[in-house]
């Protein structure tokens, strides 16, 4: 969708839906009140015989009378004015394209009624994330059934410092996309080399990629990795990306750090039928993360970050792993595989071992669609963040609030480390149901080598069926990109 900013009361072109931003129980203001003086009343006729009150996600949707400039008129609710704020100016703008975009219109202006309480750069980002749409595969869909709105506009007092604010929230836009894209792809399209691939394309932003495959891995020692994709006919990848955007670029980094199964079948230990077809977004946390390196080159953050990628498929081939084998890490601990299913932790084991091996970062957080039982602990609005270091959890949980990404910290009691003792070998790859998310965590925490860590379980929130957040299209979220970099750019960034 093409942004544009403009001023308040600028002529409308032809086939424009007018969006008015008003609040729950306060009268029409500012361009509301105009829209209705130039419609002859027409919305407040609408809001007498209406159950419209201005709470949030409301919309009236009222055919212009003859004479009006635009063609359509809708009033969206924010919900109370002192409660306002940039995420309610984002769902406000959103409601508003969703509720036109099938309409014919092919213009979506939103003004707000109150200027004093007017998000601009907010309400445009709210636009672009709600107009994302992944139709690649599409050959033969209706004219109906594809959106007609092409371009949003955002009414304000000063387009030029309205215009300036949203470059980084454009390049935002672009991250949380470019994420989208790549949890949304099927996997016979997008398997670890292709992943790669694309990643490899970013250079063109100012990143420095780095593929190793899996001879370099084995020189390593990344047993546990290359364990999990010995199945596939697909080769394992592990993807460096590097931004020294910091004014020392010798400066430590900070490292983010994703689980890449491109598709997840279970291994031996096969899923059921029912549902597998969307193990192809298994590879969210690695997705998130190239999102987010994406948005520290396009807003030219100035930080030194690394990211770290684990791409693998988990098939189950004559030569995939087996329940009961043991593999050696990177770290030199052994471990015995239980469940293979339980793979994600098997990739993260050495991709974080190398990352704080090789970089020395300030802290590594990792993002995973680890564990189904974190849903069952969360349900399917917020991630689970595990976490060795306060100060890292509460940047976090900060940023989670502030971009509208839910996160709940949980537990790391030494006492369910016993749950993933092995018998034969260091650790075993899973501790069984009680507290599966924890004792993930847990394993995961074995191979930080102290460094100041957070995981973020996201197989909760990588993919919404059904979305019930106007942002966020049905399908593939993003999720974890916008918290991540509002953490950096108000954190870690000097």
């Amino acid at each position: 969708m093409d942004i544009e900013f403009v001023t308040v009361g600028a002529d409308l072109a032809e086939k424009t839906a007018l969006a008015l931003i008003v609040f729950e129980g306060a009268p029409l203001s500012g361009a509301a009140a105009e829209a209705d003086r130039q419609s002859g009343g027409a919305l407040s006729r609408a809001l007498e015989s209406a159950r419209f009150t201005g709470a949030k996600g409301q919309v009236l949707d009222v055919v212009a009378p003859a004479g009006h400039k635009a063609a359509r008129l809708l009033l969206v609710g924010a919900g109370k004015a002192e409660a306002f704020d940039d995420i309610g100016a984002e769902h406000a703008a959103a409601s508003a394209y969703n509720a036109v975009k099938l309409s014919g219109v092919a213009t979506l202006r939103v003004a707000f009624g109150d200027a004093a309480a007017a998000r601009p750069e907010r309400a445009a980002l709210g636009l672009r994330l709600a107009a994302y749409r992944f139709d690649r595969y599409r050959t033969k869909e209706p004219a109906d059934k594809k959106p007609s709105v092409t371009k949003g506009e955002v009414a304000c007092a000063d387009p030029d410092k309205a215009r300036a604010a949203f470059v980084d929230y454009a390049a935002l836009a672009d991250g949380v996309a470019f994420t989208r894209n790549l949890v949304s792809e099927p996997a016979n399209i997008l398997f670890p080399a292709e992943f790669a691939r694309r990643v490899k394309e970013l250079e063109t932003l100012g990143l420095e990629v780095e593929i190793l495959g899996e001879a370099e891995m084995a020189k390593l020692g990344m047993g546990s990795l290359l364990g999990v994709g010995q199945g596939s006919a697909r080769e394992s990848q592990l993807v460096v990306i590097r931004w020294n955007g910091a004014a020392d670029p010798k400066a430590q980094p900070i490292a983010f750090v994703g689980k890449g199964v491109c598709f997840d079948t279970g291994g031996i230990s096969i899923k059921p039928a029912d549902g597998m077809e969307d193990m192809k977004w298994d590879m969210g946390g690695a997705g998130a993360v190239a999102g987010l390196m994406h948005v520290l080159a396009g807003r030219k953050a100035k930080v030194n970050a690394v990211g770290i990628l684990g791409l693998v498929e988990n098939m189950p081939d004559g030569e995939a792993q087996r329940p009961g084998d043991v593999v050696t890490s990177m770290s030199g601990q052994t471990i015995e595989i239980i469940n293979t299913d339980a793979e994600g932790r098997l990739v993260l084991a050495d991709a974080l071992w190398y990352c704080q091996d090789r970089f020395k970062p300030k802290f590594m957080v990792d993002l995973a669609t680890l564990t189904g039982a974190i849903i069952i602990s969360l349900g399917n609005d917020y991630a689970g963040l595990f976490s060795n270091n306060d100060e890292l959890s509460e940047n976090l949980l900060a940023a989670s609030k502030t971009e509208g990404e839910p996160l709940w910290r949980m537990p790391l009691p030494p006492a369910y480390d016993k749950q993933i003792d092995s018998m034969i070998a260091d650790v075993k790859n899973t501790g069984g149901r009680p507290g599966g998310s924890i004792t993930a965590a847990l394993f995961l925490q074995r191979f930080v080598n102290g460094l100041p860590w957070a995981h973020l379980d996201i197989a909760s929130t990588a993919w919404k069926k059904p979305s019930t957040v106007p942002t966020l299209p049905e399908g593939a979220t993003g999720y974890g990109v916008r918290l991540l970099n509002r953490m950096v750019a108000e954190k870690y960034e000097g």
